[in-house]
């Protein structure tokens, strides 16, 4: 006689088994013929270049955490609100204090800047003999030709 944790045991067993065996005659069956198109990185139609490892930046990943937050908010206001009637206005004060501290959390982190996103300098093309055309930053340019002019 097993027990309710036997019964537990038996079925992440015998799940474990089912995608092994799967596994196992899938790749018996499937056809293995690697070629440098298929080792590919897939980039939406898009050929790749360059390496991938690059720095995102630190405000992908803040506005990211912020909408996660704001995100949970919105899961605990639904069932709030949903029998707000029920819980008197204890729980509606406790539920405009939760409010008030992620408006303030808000509040801060547009203080600090976190929210606002740097604007691109324009970039300039221009023609290289023997090159072609490249691109340069116009801050760049403009201080190419302010060391011009002085010399």
């Amino acid at each position: 006689m097993l027990t309710d944790f036997g019964y537990v045991l038996l079925f992440i067993v015998t799940g474990a088994l089912f995608v092994g065996v799967a596994l196992f005659v899938a790749k018996l069956i499937r056809p293995d013929r690697p070629n440098e198109i298929k080792l590919l990185t897939y980039e939406c139609g898009e050929m790749p270049f360059g390496d991938a490892r690059i720095q995102f930046n630190n405000r992908f990943y803040i506005i990211g955490l912020m909408f996660l937050i704001f995100e949970v908010e919105i899961l605990l206001l639904f069932p709030w609100a949903v029998v707000l009637k029920d819980i008197g206005w204890f729980a509606f004060a406790a539920m405009f204090v939760f409010v008030f501290l992620i408006f303030i959390g808000f509040i801060y982190e547009l203080g600090k800047g976190q929210l606002q996103w740097d604007i691109p300098a324009p970039k300039i093309p221009e023609y290289q003999e023997g090159i072609g055309v490249i691109e340069h930053e116009s801050s760049n340019k403009s201080s190419e030709q302010s060391t011009v002019l002085a010399e």
